[in-house]
């Protein structure tokens, strides 16, 4: 199983609140492990603009539309561009599902600051993180639906709406889910 590319959606009961309603996008999973960023949890501060100022980075009048997201719990103090795959860094970008870029260099957040950057992206703070097989036994447990991960929902600018919709692109009502595992 490869989920690379692919929502996580945080099914109900999942026990660590810090992932409530999550919907991650895997950008990385192989038998080492996952990392994924979530994209539905805006951080009220700082904004885009305070975050290039903090780092000496003018930004430009598009930077206060870039939505910054809690990505995880895992080192909160650094910053992932979650993008569209019209953009490549010089020295590193992720290409995932050959629908996103993820870059995590200042480059990118100058590219951006001077409008040369993606045509969409969000930033998030921090990463989703799991070891060998952890997050195969967190699926087997009911703790997370799978389903192929779209660009709309990705960088739509309505993220209370993101899980509902991500569900919905697996026929599932919010409404009919259940935090117990059942076993045919």
């Amino acid at each position: 199983m490869n989920l690379t590319g692919k929502f996580l959606i945080a099914m109900p009961g999942m026990g660590d609140p810090r992932f409530e309603k999550a919907l991650i996008l895997v950008c990385a999973h192989s038998a080492d492990g996952a990392m994924g960023l979530i994209v539905n949890k805006p951080m009220r501060e700082p904004g885009f603009p305070r975050l290039l100022e903090q780092l000496g980075i003018t930004p430009g009048p598009a930077c206060a539309s870039v939505p910054v997201m809690f990505g995880g719990p895992v080192e909160g103090g650094r910053g992932f561009v979650l993008h569209s795959p019209d953009y490549a860094a010089e020295d590193g970008t992720l290409a995932i599902a050959e629908r996103f870029g993820m870059t995590a260099t200042l480059q990118v957040l100058e590219d951006m600051a001077n409008g040369t950057g993606p045509d969409e992206a969000l930033l998030a703070l921090g990463y989703s993180g799991w070891g060998p097989g952890q997050l195969e036994s967190e699926i087997g447990q009911n703790g997370w639906l799978s389903c192929d991960a779209r660009t709309e929902i990705v960088f739509s600018r309505d993220a209370s709406g993101k899980w509902e919709r991500a569900l919905k692109t697996l026929g599932v009502d919010a409404l009919t889910l259940s935090a117990t595992a059942g076993r045919a």
